[in-house]
């Protein structure tokens, strides 16, 4: 089973992920702070979704899980108007960073690259 891992305090963008992940049989661990996101990265997961949008300093956070994984793919979401914020989490380490709405119109493609 894949493994995923993201940082997200949107609760409902949380079901939306987990029920897609249990769609697609890949393993999905929600944090909603940067320290509990780090503490999931020791499961060795294939893919980290940020929500670039949390309250909880995901830029920050990026920067961390660098400085551990450098072979994790990362994928950023946001408001499709952040570019400021976008910049910021590319230079922080995210592989991609999407508009939310691409991100929800092709989140099964995302999470089947998890998959084992």
């Amino acid at each position: 089973m894949g493994k995923v891992v993201a940082l997200m305090d949107d609760l409902f963008f949380q079901m939306k992920l987990a029920e897609t992940a249990k769609q697609l049989g890949v393993e999905l661990k929600v944090a909603t702070n940067g320290d509990a996101l780090m503490g999931l990265i020791e499961s060795n997961p294939k893919l980290v979704i940020v929500d670039l949008n949390a309250r909880s300093n995901p830029i920050r956070t990026i920067e961390m899980l660098r400085l551990v994984r450098k072979d994790v793919r990362v994928v950023g979401f946001l408001s499709h108007v952040q570019v400021d914020i976008a910049a910021q989490a590319q230079k922080a380490g995210c592989d991609e960073v999407m508009p939310r709405s691409a991100f929800t119109q092709n989140l099964a493609s995302i999470l089947s690259v998890a998959k084992d």
